[in-house]
């Protein structure tokens, strides 16, 4: 069976890096991806810090981020959330949410209730498998980000950045070539990598200047990514991709 056109296509390609799903967990899932659907406009919050978590929001089509605000105002973006990512799967366990989700797009998402998450995990062994597996790379996610800000230099930080989200939208199916979409202002990427716009708009200068990247609009173009990636220290592991789900035949699972 073919799963192209499914609300939780995205999801579905992702999960299948990390184990083989069967047609009847492809189905279950597309099946609570469907229960409720809505549309949020660009720059705006999915759900506010302090909020009660309500269920479980899977991102069907456009990009989110998770952030933090302080008092004065300035902010960090502490993940970004593409196509077939959900957010905070175990959220229902927190009394409020210790974060805001804002959408960088429109975005459209499904609402999957907290009890329809338990039938799946239960009820299905290996989307089971899978979501354990989602849940630890969206971890391992925040610590590569953390030695980001740390460790890395700004042209490090930045070219580390952008392989990552390349990398990520290649595994669902969103690149063409070496292209990809791009949607970030300068100054969401500062307020992700920890530097001032201007300082990002100087390391993106450094970045084209070398004939490793261009930007057009909202397209990100890496020219040489093997050369991007020795140079700024990305090693694709923490995402575990590649895993048995890409050498097994899902109609065996």
């Amino acid at each position: 069976m073919a799963w192209r056109g499914a609300l939780a296509e995205f999801l579905i390609r992702k999960l299948e890096h990390f184990t083989s799903l069967s047609n009847d967990d492809k189905h279950a899932l597309d099946q609570a991806s469907r229960q409720r659907t809505r549309r949020i406009r660009s720059r705006d919050d999915i759900v506010h810090e302090g909020d009660l978590p309500q269920g479980v929001n899977l991102i069907l089509d456009g990009w989110a981020c998770r952030y933090k605000t302080l008092e004065d105002g300035r902010r960090q973006i502490i993940a970004y959330l593409l196509p077939g990512d959900l957010c905070d799967q175990n959220v229902s366990v927190l009394r409020e949410m210790d974060h805001s989700i804002g959408t960088v797009t429109a975005v459209t998402l499904a609402e999957i209730p907290t009890e329809t998450m338990r039938q799946l995990t239960s009820g299905h062994a290996r989307l089971s498998q899978a979501l354990c597996w989602e849940s630890l790379v969206a971890a391992a996610i925040q610590r590569e980000w953390t030695v980001n800000i740390g460790q890395r230099t700004a042209f490090e930080r930045l070219g580390h950045l952008l392989c990552e989200l390349y990398v990520r939208l290649r595994a669902v199916g969103l690149t063409q070539g070496n292209t990809c979409e791009l949607p970030l202002t300068q100054a969401e990427i500062a307020d992700t990598i920890g530097l001032s716009v201007v300082h990002v708009n100087r390391t993106l200068q450094e970045l084209r200047s070398v004939g490793l990247i261009s930007l057009r609009g909202r397209e990100l173009t890496i020219h040489r990514l093997e050369a991007l990636q020795r140079a700024v220290q990305f090693n694709p592991n923490y995402l575990h991709l590649g895993r048995e789900g890409r050498h097994l035949d899902s109609n065996e699972a």
